[in-house]
């Protein structure tokens, strides 16, 4: 089941504190970045955090669960309420989560010998 956009903007709204939260969706679901990392998704309407250990020291009694078949398991956060909890926990994450990687340019780069 895929999960509404009214969720994914409660969660965004809800994890905002500690700035900009974006979505964009990805297979009937939503993928949640935070300053340009990924730091969870949205399925089924559930949210799903990135496992760090940043975030366990703030979450220690949280559940895992994968958020799709096949997936590594992820944070579990059921409880959005407390803003400034949130906030934290999505900093806390972010700091501890890896750069992204840099893309690949599309183009190939050929070199023609003139003849």
């Amino acid at each position: 089941m895929a999960s509404s956009l009214e969720f994914v903007q409660y969660v965004c709204d809800q994890l905002s504190g500690a700035g900009a939260v974006t979505s964009r969706k990805m297979f009937g679901d939503y993928a949640l970045y935070y300053r340009g990392k990924v730091i969870g998704l949205v399925c089924d309407n559930s949210f799903f955090l990135k496992k760090t250990e940043a975030g366990r020291s703030l979450l220690p009694d949280c559940r895992e669960a994968p958020p799709y078949a096949g997936a590594k398991p992820s944070f579990l956060v059921e409880e959005l309420d407390d803003r400034e909890a949130m906030a934290r926990l999505v900093q806390a994450t972010w700091e501890a989560l890896p750069e992204p990687k840099k893309k690949k340019s599309k183009t190939k780069g050929y070199i023609y010998d003139a003849l």
